[in-house]
């Protein structure tokens, strides 16, 4: 007897020789006794094919192939893989049917101290040193640099420093031999292609490098931000935020010489912009992929370049996370604070900005964002430092649009997500006010509010929506119009001030 060794291409057990075996006899029967005798067209009576399950030789085939002794050591593990995740799905399936047809989505987190936590711990810590273990350090871009500039060209139109595709392979072997295998993931044929190039199809060696070194940095403040992520779910809370930041400032130049007692407050005030920008909708925790990809992590960085002592002062006054621009803040909070309660009341937040701001938008300020229950001495709610900072933080980004958000929510004065001409004359008239008590010309109102629709240009003609305001790229502009008077007159003498501007530049 004949044995087809094992193992079997694409083996589907018995019913797959079964089957080949009578399609075999299939072919005989019909090339045996399909044709006709001697000619005379009389059909030959058809011989009885016997199945082929009764073959010895197939029964034989069928049960050395069940036994497994046929098969090779990949089959026989395939075998076992099915069998195992054939388990595995009856074993879902079933739990499934008894918990009803609703999935679950909640697991309850692993209690403080148990088994489960300290192996997550592990595995957590793991993980993110493995991690950082992949990444280039200091002296690596150092290295990767010299690299960089030695093997360049130089071109002749321009000066500047560049390297066709030739010239990246061959970067990327020297930085192999001389770094590691760490740096060879950023010479890929995909990253080449991400930057510009020129009439030769070389690429200037400057962006690549900083777009190395951006990565490096992006990595490393994701694997910083998760070791502060105390349960993992990839949101951080005011006090791990805080936490980083804290960590972060004995390696900023700008702020390495802070005063010991005024670190916590810094982390408050620097923590909460971060939280403005990454957690729109308030919860009360930010997305760390949000704080890598916005705009306030890079802020915070420009720390690193210089000391505070070389930078200009309106540069320290623009930047949030500067050391002059938290003790500004500060400062503010304490000159309105006229009771010295912490907290500050509608008549105190008044004279903010010198008084400009108008009473209406200072009462729908306390009205949509003081948090209720806010009361001293059984008086109305106050503001205490938290909403200030977002009340300071929406008026100094009017342009961005978590600004303008807040900003349009004490403009919409009935709550129903869009302003009317009546809204813009309710909030004009006090603007129009203190325009005319600090001795300017006369105003017509209706000259404003068309000026404002033919601005914001809105999809429907009778109502304006924070999208609307946000499409038409003057959305901070219009604001400042219907809520500060100072705001107005800056927009009433754009012109002057824009050639006052130019005029230092010009000389």
């Amino acid at each position: 007897m004949c044995l087809i060794p094992g193992p079997f291409p694409e083996f589907h057990g018995p019913l797959w020789i079964e089957g080949c075996v009578s399609a075999i006899w299939e072919d005989k029967q019909e090339s045996m006794y399909s044709g006709s005798s001697d000619g005379e067209g009389i059909e030959a009576a058809p011989r009885k094919i016997p199945l082929a399950s009764s073959m010895l030789w197939v029964r034989n085939l069928r049960s050395f192939i069940g036994s497994g002794a046929g098969l090779g050591c990949e089959a026989l593990m395939e075998l076992e893989t099915k069998r195992i995740l054939l388990e595995i799905f009856k074993e879902k399936q079933q739990k499934n049917a008894e918990a009803g047809t609703i999935p679950s989505f909640y697991r309850k987190k692993p209690e403080e101290g148990s088994i489960s936590h300290r192996v997550q711990g592990l595995a957590k810590y793991r993980f993110l040193k493995k991690q950082s273990d992949l990444l280039l350090n200091a002296d690596d871009l150092d290295a990767m640099w010299v690299c960089l500039r030695e093997n360049c060209v130089i071109d002749d139109a321009t000066g500047a420093e560049k390297m066709n595709y030739e010239d990246f392979c061959h970067i990327s072997s020297v930085c192999t031999e001389q770094i590691g295998p760490k740096c060879r993931r950023f010479f890929s044929p995909s990253n080449f292609m991400k930057f510009e190039k020129d009439e030769s199809g070389r690429i200037a060696i400057l962006p690549f490098y900083l777009y190395v070194m951006r990565t490096v940095s992006l990595t490393q403040a994701r694997i910083d931000l998760s070791e502060l992520d105390e349960d993992s779910d990839g949101f951080l809370l005011p006090h791990e935020m805080e936490a980083y930041i804290r960590g972060l400032i004995p390696n900023l130049a700008q702020l390495c010489d802070m005063p010991t007692g005024f670190v916590q407050m810094y982390c408050r005030i620097a923590a909460h912009k971060f939280f403005f920008f990454c957690d729109p909708n308030r919860r009360g925790k930010a997305c760390i992929k949000k704080v890598l990809l916005s705009n306030c992590l890079q802020e915070l960085m420009e720390l690193h370049q210089e000391s505070e002592e070389e930078v200009i002062d309106t540069e320290q006054a623009e930047n949030w996370f500067s050391l002059t621009s938290a003790q500004r803040i500060c400062d503010m909070f304490l000159a309105l604070d006229k009771d010295m309660n912490g907290t500050l009341s509608k008549q105190e937040l008044r004279e903010y900005a010198d008084g400009t701001l108008t009473y209406i938008f200072v009462e729908r300020a306390f009205d949509v964002h003081v948090r209720r229950g806010r009361s001293v001495g059984g008086n109305s709610r106050e503001m205490d430092f938290g909403s200030f900072l977002d009340f300071v933080l929406a008026l100094e980004n009017k342009d961005t649009p978590e600004g303008l958000t807040y900003l349009f929510r004490c403009l919409d004065l009935h709550g129903r997500g869009y302003l009317t001409t009546v809204d813009i004359h309710t909030l004009f008239r006090d603007v129009h006010q203190k325009w005319i008590e600090g001795g300017n010309y006369e105003l017509c109102i209706e000259d404003v509010r068309d000026e404002i629709w033919d601005m914001v240009k809105p999809a429907d003609p009778l109502r304006v929506t924070l999208a609307d305001l946000l499409a038409c790229k003057q959305g901070g502009t219009v604001a400042s119009m219907l809520i500060d008077v100072r705001g107005f007159w800056a927009h009433d003498n754009r012109e002057n001030l824009l050639q006052e501007e130019e005029g230092p530049e010009e000389r």
